[in-house]
Order: structure tokens, then sequence, then C-alpha cells
């Protein structure tokens, strides 16, 4: 019996044997109102009468989250969450996970509504966000930056790489007069931090929306566009994905700092306690810097060290 439930039974009982009967009755309508709707099906229970895990994820965010070849999910965001359903199995015998695919722009509110229990992969924690779901922990951290041809405009190479040819004051007759292209994928954290960014520095860029990162690596590649700008993590991703890799280059500014981590109900204590003791447990294990290696490779050790530094002990 869900612990709402118990109090409410527990608290009528012993109104029972002091009050008279209408006020027992009044007493059970005011509680009744008084306990959120919901409050006694939280996550946790729904699983354990399903035995199925509904793990939420965009397929555009490799390699966090994509798809194989035979249309399975795959990732560093997909293998965290299966540790998290393995650790929801001790207790909740037979439970296994049901992926769900979602676009980014319907992600939050399949988790808001109910539709999915996890959301798993490239998903970056914001206040914004937070006002309709809640965040685990941190399971990764990079920052914003751009893909550049190597060829690419000076004063973008000047905006990402920080390679200045004059030291400040800088003559204005000395930027370039053409507007660059920045490609961005729309709807998300990184294309409100561009615009910011190019707005506070003064730059001539003109900033175009793209629907999924790859549409964005053929757009540089093809020079429809002059950088593409996304997580550094991703970025790294589309590079080795490239048709020729040594004609572009990542941007070593960090315009953001992106902690992502698994996005669930808002309000779902139990379940976010659990996810966060199951991250906590796994990144103290060997299986941590194995897993991160098999993604990012010789990145994996700095990378373990800042998500341990944002961890929650135990």
């Amino acid at each position: 019996m869900a612990s709402a439930t118990w109090w409410i039974v527990s608290r009528l009982t012993s109104l029972a044997h002091f009050a008279p009967p209408w006020t027992v009755f009044l007493s059970a309508a005011v509680i009744c109102v008084a306990v959120p709707a919901g409050a006694t099906a939280q996550t946790l229970d729904h699983i354990a009468a399903t035995k199925i895990v509904r793990i939420g994820y965009v397929a555009d965010q490799a390699p966090f989250a994509s798809k194989d070849d035979s249309g399975a999910p795959v990732g560093y965001g997909i293998d965290i969450c299966r540790r998290i359903v393995g650790e929801i199995g001790k207790t909740t015998d037979g439970a296994r996970a049901d992926y769900v695919e979602l676009t980014l722009p319907e992600a939050f509110e399949a988790i808001a509504g109910g539709r999915v229990d996890l959301l798993c992969g490239a998903i970056t924690t914001t206040l914004a966000r937070r006002e309709i779901v809640d965040f685990s922990e941190p399971v990764f951290v990079t920052g914003a930056s751009a893909l550049l041809r190597s060829d690419s405009p000076r004063d973008l190479r000047e905006f990402f790489m920080d390679e200045r040819a004059i030291s400040p004051p800088r003559s204005p007759e000395l930027r370039p007069f053409a507007i660059s292209s920045v490609g961005v994928r729309s709807g998300t954290t990184t294309e409100a931090s561009l615009r910011s960014a190019v707005a506070r520095e003064g730059y001539k860029i003109s900033i175009v929306d793209f629907t999924t990162h790859l549409n964005g690596l053929a757009a540089l590649e093809s020079r429809d566009i002059d950088a593409y700008f996304a997580d550094r993590a991703l970025l790294l991703e589309l590079l080795r994905q490239a048709r020729d890799p040594a004609d572009l280059v990542v941007g070593t500014r960090l315009l953001t700092r992106e902690p992502y981590a698994i996005a669930l109900k808002r309000g779902d204590a139990d379940l976010r306690l659990l996810v966060d003791r199951a991250l906590t447990n796994f990144y103290a294990t060997a299986d941590f810097p194995e897993l991160l290696a098999k993604y990012f490779g010789e990145a994996a050790v700095g990378m373990q060290a800042q998500i341990l530094t944002l961890s929650v002990p135990n």
C-alpha cells in the first residue's frame, strides 16, 4: 500500500475511536482534497505494476543517443539509463526497458504528461526546463562551441577559437565586411546561447536553423554555412562522421557550460532518489571510466573528474 494511502487509513482509524461519526466523515473529505491527485500512483508504482520502464530518447544526439543499423537505441545516455533499469530491477523483478523515440520539442512534455518515465541522452539541465520536469544529478558536462572548415572566415575563427590576429584595441575597418553564416539546431539551449553571444560581442553573423545536427553538418560541408554550433561533445561525433574530417576543426572556446542529466517527472522524489543513488554508485565502479572511454576515448579521464565533482555523495 502506498505511503499516502496508509496515512489516510491510519488517520481515519484514530478518529473513529474518539470522534462522532459525522466528524470522521468530514475529516475524510478534507484529507482526500488535501492529497494531490496521483500522489498514491508515482512512477515506481506504475513500473511495479507494468514491469516496464519507459525510456524516451532523441535519436539525433550521437554519441549520447542515436540508433544503430537495426534501429535499436544506442549511446552513452542510453547505456547510463540501462544501469538505472538494472537498479529498478533489484526491487521490481522482471522490470525491463521500453524505448520511445521522441523529437526534442515534445520530449519534456512527454515526461510531464507521463508518456515516458526517463528522458536519456544529451539533455541539458536548465531552470526553464525545471519548471515542467525534474533532473537527476549530472551524467556529463560539456559546453557549446562550433565546427568550422579549415578555410572558414577569420572572424569565426577569432570568435570560436580565440585566434586574435591583431591585439586589442582593433580597428573596426579590419573586420571582414562579409556576413558569415552559422548553423544551429533549432529549439536547443545552444541556439539561445549563440544568439546572445553574437549580440553581446557585436559580430555580424547570420544564424541558420536546422532540424537535425546531421543536416547542419551537410550544410557546412557543402559550404552553405561557414560553421555549425552545438555542444562540443556532439561536434566531436559530427567530426567523426564527416566526409573528410581533415577539412574541419572543432572550436576550442566554450561559450556555455552544459550539464547533461536524466529528466524525470517533476515532484517524484522516490524515483529521483533511486536514480541519483544508482548514478553515484555506478560512478564509484571500474565500469564507469570504461563506459566513458568507449564513447570519448582519451578525453574520458578529464570527463570523469568533472562528473565526479558534481555527483551527489552517498
